[in-house]
């Protein structure tokens, strides 16, 4: 039962460094330590089975050691999401009936003396509770059970799928930054255990800075940062010769911006697809049919129904924490309903045309924006294209296209407009194309095209 795994990775890992923060070195067998001090505090607490844990922790060993703590004394674990206003964060404990331990915490845990520890999760009980970043309203939490956590493949080298065992032997030493909270962060921190490597804490500025600092050979990046570091390598290039991946979390990464990337990086640039939901869904290798988001994996099957894709993956959440509305529409009879369009090709490749509620109604008829984006990203000139719908007096609603140039490339807005036209039809066609320096972020990191310039 998880974390069963992982508390045996360190056990048998004796002085093998798995934690680096600056000059502290953090050795398995330290690590192991560390965690059964803190499992005895919360028992101690009362914290074990049923019982729910909102973790906020910086990026430490003493925050890693209280993670794997919580998930095996059996606890409800919420990693609370960057950035709340008080009146979100007093809404997710009282929902959650959780316990709250930050930084301060952690250390009057680690006081306790070492006890034996096993894992004590029910395989019913839920394990966690992983927010997703909603940008209206109070965040949804994805209910994950111990026994969809123990069905991962993270910590398990004969689960892997081929790109995954690629990627392992490519974590020598893997930046965390931000929260370890996040899902991507940890199940990749994971793997960087069971692949032999090392967790590397990293603080701001950490692109490319921190990769230079460290010699990191690998991390986790937005579209955004990445797009960042492409334009930062050009202008003045980073000594980033030690890194050998970077995995591409948060929004799928256009055609254009990969190829961008691949030329000024090199073969580092891991890109594919997944959710809050389901956790990994699909992923290629470096340079691997940049026009898809890579194959998935065996154990993850895929459904298309009316052009919206349906996956069920073997560790995926099973419902959203105590929201049975919101969960009838999106798990449905075992499957996780994306609500993203895709298409899966002969080879099994599978491509994503844009999201099924990213509508925009033009004369009462539905159209919808990812494929829009789509065609406008496959011009030589494009790096990036967002579209979005506004009121129009004429139309109900009128299409608006937003470009971000490739490099030494000028997009010609009524060639564009033609593009649009030749492969999707009139209805398609954007009433403006605007050329844009860089898309604005939400504070996840994600593409927020709400904040585009009206």
């Amino acid at each position: 039962m998880w974390p069963d795994p992982v508390l045996e990775l360190l056990a048998d890992g004796g002085d093998r460094p798995v934690f680096e923060d600056g000059d502290r070195v953090v050795t398995a067998a330290e690590m192991a330590t560390l965690v059964r001090r803190i499992a005895a505090g919360l028992r101690h607490h009362g914290i074990g089975p049923g019982r729910g844990v909102a973790l906020r922790l910086g990026v430490n060993a003493p925050a890693f050691a209280a993670t794997i703590a919580a998930f095996a004394v059996g606890a409800r674990v919420s990693g609370l999401p960057a950035g709340l206003a008080p009146g979100q964060l007093s809404y997710l404990l009282e929902r959650d009936d959780a316990v709250l331990i930050d930084d301060d915490g952690v250390r009057s845990l680690a006081d306790f003396a070492d006890q034996p520890l096993s894992a004590a999760g029910r395989g019913d009980d839920v394990a966690r509770v992983i927010y997703t970043s909603g940008s209206t309203g109070n965040p949804k939490g994805c209910a994950q059970t111990y026994a969809a956590m123990s069905a991962g493949w993270a910590p398990y080298p004969d689960r892997w799928p081929p790109v995954v065992a690629a990627l392992a032997e490519r974590l020598d030493r893997y930046l965390v930054f931000g929260s370890l909270n996040s899902q991507v962060m940890l199940e990749y921190g994971i793997l960087t255990l069971a692949a032999g490597g090392t967790l590397v804490a990293a603080h701001p500025p950490v692109f490319p800075a921190a990769i230079v600092r460290h010699r990191a050979t690998a991390s986790v990046i937005t579209v955004g940062k990445l797009h960042q570091l492409v334009r930062a390598q050009r202008a003045e290039p980073a000594d980033l010769s030690s890194l050998k991946a970077l995995m591409v979390s948060g929004s799928p990464l256009e055609p254009g911006r990969l190829r961008e990337a691949l030329d000024v990086l090199g073969p580092v640039v891991f890109h594919g697809y997944g959710q809050t939901e389901t956790g990994m869904i699909s992923m290629a290798l470096p340079g691997e049919r940049p026009d898809t988001v890579g194959r998935p994996p065996a154990v993850t099957r895929i459904k298309i129904k009316d052009g919206e894709l349906y996956v069920r993956t073997p560790a995926q959440a099973g419902s959203y924490w105590q929201d049975p509305d919101e969960s009838a529409k999106v798990f449905v009879d075992g499957w996780v309903r994306t609500r993203d369009l895709a298409a899966l090709d002969a080879d099994g490749y599978l491509r994503l045309l844009g999201r099924a509620r990213d509508v925009i109604i033009v004369q009462a008829t539905l159209v919808y924006a990812g494929p829009i984006e789509r065609v406008l990203a496959t011009d030589p000139s494009v790096a990036e294209a967002y579209v979005v719908g506004r009121a129009d007096d004429e139309t109900g609603e009128a299409i608006h296209a937003y470009v971000v140039p490739a490099t030494n490339r000028t997009p010609d807005p009524a060639a564009l407009r033609d593009l649009v036209a030749a492969h999707l039809g009139t209805s398609s066609v954007p009433k403006t194309v605007t050329v844009i320096d860089q898309v604005p972020l939400a504070p996840s990191g994600k593409p927020d095209k709400s904040a585009l310039p009206r």
